[in-house]
């Protein structure tokens, strides 16, 4: 079953030059991620600071295996570097017949 997955950063407001390149070159690589279907980067609106990412995955084993992957040392990303709080990930699933 696919899931989807919804991870709320926080940028450091000194990062926003910067910011959309490291974003860029980090989904890069997880768009390539067996089992990733979609990525697709939100700004807020009014705080250019706030971004969303919103991904589709295959199924939740797809997305853990990318998760853990990230925390290993092969797949560290330069993320952190921009980052004002811990990111908030979220995982969801389509309530079928709602």
């Amino acid at each position: 079953m696919a899931i989807t997955a919804i991870l709320d950063l926080q940028l450091r407001a000194d990062s926003l030059e910067t910011a959309h390149k490291v974003i860029h070159a980090t989904l890069t690589d997880t768009r390539a991620f067996p089992g990733c279907l979609d990525v697709t980067v939100l700004v807020d609106s009014d705080d250019p600071a706030h971004v969303v990412l919103y991904e589709k995955w295959e199924s939740i084993e797809h997305d853990r295996a990318y998760r853990a992957w990230r925390a290993s040392a092969e797949g560290a990303s330069e993320l952190g570097s921009i980052l004002a709080a811990p990111p908030r990930l979220s995982l969801f699933t389509v309530a079928e017949g709602v």
